[in-house]
């Protein structure tokens, strides 16, 4: 019996091992459509409430499956939607495959409804692989193609289908002229460099006394391979904010976050080391890496168009991490724990309590660091996290330790507002067994978040741990434009743009059949932390946080809060409060001591300012 092209589309995926489309009707994919019916909804369409949302439901997907993540938009508004999302995979190096629908052929050229050019609207976010079938015989190579090169290349791939190509009877390709017959499967391969450069690296890591290691989500499949560098070396490892879950935070050496977001101990290890390791990672500051002329470096990345950025590399190795670091282990020599290395943990550890101590400072009406930070000891060890753009990104970077199977990103390179809810859905459908948990802003919450909830609500019931925990930060400013205003552009808070009105969020949640709670008080925060990991279908928890409470960077001094708070004094409709709030938290830097746990906002004996 015959099959239309649009079914065998959809049997293509499923030989792909293709479980979840993430998707939007139209008319533009009727014929898909028609297709999931009569094939019983496999894969599984889930539906999302917008394309863009689908878009990173997939991205979230792959990121916490190690599968591709595919999404499916109609012609014209649909294609257009996804694409946000789309480059969120592009710079991320997630990979993800676009099927898109188009006007018939016929009306192709002819300025119809919802015509758009997709293949020049895609040139760049899917610039690895786009294509139209405009024949049946063009498949299965189209759908092969734009899987295999999804995968070896982690990028976008796009298929672009014309609404009447879908309603086609599909016929194989043939033996014979201008036909391409295709196979499935993508092979395995760990590409190692060769022995000579490998040399080359360790000798320049021998020679060095201060090791510092950088690595980034590249180095998440080498675990033991770092922890093992980092030992005979004598290494702190600092983590790209994208390498968050590479390492656990609680190795005493392991330094954080770097960057705008991250952590003083990473900076005072870029700012004093004399050999550099960087290992998967494009981290772009290279303000918060050693001076150029300080240390001796090499690179570890498997892109080949990659390696070499950021640094003056001394040597640059292409190849998988773990199989490289493996060719590299046996050719150093271990250094002894001595000054430095005592110095990394020493300074690591006294981070974690200034965390600790800023998170306790009082705040009106509580401190969002103190949201993040009572969060930490109650982690389930397989949780799943996920934040969003934003101030909320900040605290994420420097509040939460990843221990044992903990799995997080973020939007890294796009930095675009709001995938945290639609990340989180993908990661669901991913790990249905596992609890998954988005920190995110009132301002991409209300952009986007909260009709996704609506996505939640229709699938929840399906997962074997229903956990999905929406934790919003509610200061009702777009807190993170905000302070770069401040900080970058020495102008006051612009109110007209960035004062966002106040929602109740937990209520929307509670109408649409999911739990959720307001806390107005820092005394209620951990018991809402503990109901929502304890509730029985998807949480949202809004917290009433202080705008005030400044991401101040890791290696700001008095001399750059004194300057931003010039600049804020100069009109600033929260001038009193940003100002001391901010002195209050870097003081926290320069007190010793330690501070304990159950000093916390709300409880007795309460607070050390």
């Amino acid at each position: 019996m015959s099959i239309k092209v649009s079914d065998y589309i959809l049997q293509r995926l499923r030989e792909w091992d293709v479980d979840h489309v993430f998707s939007y009707a139209g008319d533009g994919i009727n014929g898909l459509l028609a297709a999931w019916g009569r094939a019983d909804n496999k894969p599984e369409f889930v539906q999302a409430r917008h394309e863009e949302m689908a878009a990173f439901e997939a991205v979230g997907y792959a990121k916490f499956s190690g599968k591709v993540g595919v999404c499916a938009a109609t012609s014209g508004p649909g294609a257009i939607h996804l694409l946000n999302g789309l480059y969120d995979a592009k710079l991320d190096h997630v990979p993800v495959v676009a099927l898109v629908g188009q006007t018939n052929r016929s009306a192709m050229g002819g300025s119809y409804q919802q015509e758009v050019d997709l293949a020049s609207l895609y040139k760049d976010v899917a610039s690895d692989f786009c294509e139209t079938v405009t024949v049946p015989e063009q498949l299965p190579n189209v759908i092969d193609r734009a899987m295999r090169t999804a995968m070896a290349r982690r990028t976008v791939t796009a298929v672009i289908i014309p609404a009447d190509v879908q309603e086609l009877d599909y016929s194989p390709p043939q033996h014979a002229f201008k036909m391409v017959p295709s196979s499935l499967g993508m092979a395995q391969y760990a590409p190692v460099p060769a022995q000579p450069a490998v040399a080359d690296a360790a000798k320049v890591i021998n020679a060095g006394e201060k090791v510092a290691i950088l690595i980034g989500q590249g180095a998440r499949g080498a675990r033991a391979e770092v922890e093992e560098l980092a030992d005979v070396t004598g290494a702190g490892v600092a983590k790209a904010l994208l390498g968050k879950d590479a390492l656990p935070d609680d190795l005493p050496y392991v330094t954080g976050a770097i960057g705008l977001l991250g952590t003083r101990p990473s900076y005072e290890l870029m700012m004093e080391c004399d050999t550099l390791v960087v290992i998967g990672s494009s981290f772009p500051y290279t303000q918060f890496m050693p001076e150029l002329d300080q240390a001796r470096a090499v690179n570890i990345d498997i892109d080949p168009h990659m390696v070499g950025m950021r640094y003056p590399f001394e040597v640059n190795l292409v190849g998988d991490a773990k199989e490289t670091l493996r060719a590299l282990l046996p050719q150093l020599k271990r250094k002894k724990h001595g000054d430095w290395r005592k110095k990394i943990e020493k300074n690591t550890k006294r981070w974690w309590e200034v965390m600790q101590r800023r998170a306790a400072v009082d705040a009106d009406p509580i401190n969002p660091e103190y949201v993040v930070h009572a969060l930490d000891q109650l982690l389930p060890h397989d949780v799943i996290l996920a934040a969003d753009s934003g101030s909320a990104a900040n605290w994420y970077a420097r509040h939460l330790r990843m221990r044992g199977a903990m799995r997080g990103s973020l939007s890294g390179t796009l930095a675009t507002m709001g995938p945290g809810v639609p990340y989180v859905i993908g990661a669901k459908f991913a790990h249905p067994e596992r609890p998954t948990l988005a920190i995110v802003g009132d301002g991409a919450m209300q952009m986007n978040g909260m009709a996704e909830l609506i996505t939640a609500a229709k699938y929840w019931h399906q997962w074997s741990d229903p956990r999905l925990i929406v934790a919003v930060l509610n200061n009702q400013d777009l807190n993170q434009v905000t302070w770069e205003m401040r900080a970058m552009s020495g102008a006051p808070q612009f109110e007209p743009s960035q004062h966002i009105p106040d929602v109740p969020y937990a209520d929307f949640a509670r109408s649409i059949g999911l739990g959720g709670v307001r806390v107005e008080k820092p005394g209620d925060v951990e018991s809402a932390w503990r109901q929502a990991l304890s509730a029985d279908r998807p949480f949202v928890i809004d917290f009433r946080t202080d705008p005030a409470v400044p991401p101040i960077p890791p290696h700001a001094s008095f001399d750059q809060i004194e300057a931003a708070a010039t600049a804020i004094l100069k009109g600033d409709s929260d001038r009193a409060d940003v100002v001391k709030q901010g002195l209050k938290a870097k003081v926290q830097e320069m007190l010793p001591g330690k501070r304990h746990r159950e000093d916390r906002p709300g409880a007795e004996g309460d607070r050390n300012e």
